[in-house]
């Protein structure tokens, strides 16, 4: 199968931004990307499936399977300021390199037969801490749209020190910009703690959007909202990192004495995403 999108509906949609919200560090793009969906009442109208994301199904409720899939959403503006939105959420990543540039080469391939210019990703940044107030790290696909945004307190300033964006969120902003569109990447600051939702940092990510978008949005039930993902959140990422693990485990070879002296000292890796 590879990649496949299934389309359920043809949304009309006039110049519409695209907007990813996957899962990643502290769930912050998922969390924001859902809580965005359900508060607008948004629209599903298309399923991504890959076999690029990890082998199994879960078990529901009436011993019922779900497949991993993402899901793409429409909004359609109500004042004329506002714009058209597609919004992609989902249950998974791809779990390979290779899965990564197929799956968002997909993506903008689909959203550009609806003629999306601009892109908004939503992420996660490891900081190593829990902070009161998370600040909201940005990185563009142009330097121009620098300027454009900086009035709605994206701090750029870090974002020259992040190094890299793992995973979905930076690659539709850099495959993007490939294809003529405009891409900005939303990075909430967030402890990282493996298995641990972020909503705070998502709440802060959201208000930073919503302004942008020019609508109002209430990010007072985001916690609520967050228990109610959270187990599912937590069973997939649990199920995918022990996967991943024994994958690792089978496919590595162990170190040898020329690898641990080829091993630069000092320095420190940052997961983004």
């Amino acid at each position: 199968m590879t990649t496949k999108i299934i389309e359920i509906t043809k949304p009309r949609v006039r110049n519409p931004i695209f907007i990813e919200g996957l899962p990643g560090v502290g769930n912050v793009g998922r969390i924001a990307g859902g809580y965005l969906v359900e508060e607008l009442n948004a629209k599903k109208f298309a399923e991504l499936y890959s076999s690029h994301f990890m082998p199994f199904v879960l078990l529901q409720q009436g011993a019922t399977v779900h497949v991993l899939k993402n899901e793409f959403y429409y909004w359609k503006a109500k004042t004329a300021k506002q714009r058209d939105l597609i919004i992609l959420i989902g249950d998974s990543q791809s779990i390979d390199a290779v899965g990564h540039y197929d799956v968002v080469d997909k993506i903008l391939d689909y959203v550009a037969t609806f003629k999306v210019k601009d892109i908004f990703t939503l992420a996660g940044l490891s900081v190593g801490e829990k902070k009161e107030k998370p600040g909201v790290v940005g990185a563009v696909s142009d330097h121009s749209l620098v300027k454009k945004y900086s009035k709605y307190g994206i701090d750029f300033e870090s974002g020259e020190n992040v190094g890299t964006i793992m995973g979905a969120s930076g690659l539709i902003i850099g495959m993007g910009k490939m294809r003529g569109m405009d891409g900005v990447c939303l990075l909430g600051e967030t402890s990282g703690m493996p298995l641990l939702p972020d909503p705070k940092a998502s709440e802060e990510v959201l208000k930073v959007l919503t302004k942008i978008l020019g609508i109002r949005l209430d990010t007072s039930k985001i916690k609520e909202k967050v228990k109610e993902m959270e187990k599912l959140i937590k069973r997939v990422e649990t199920i995918q990192r022990k996967a991943i693990l024994d994958l690792m485990k089978q496919r590595l070879p162990k170190p040898g004495k020329e690898e641990e002296e080829g091993e630069e000292e000092g320095e420190e890796l940052t997961y983004i995403g």
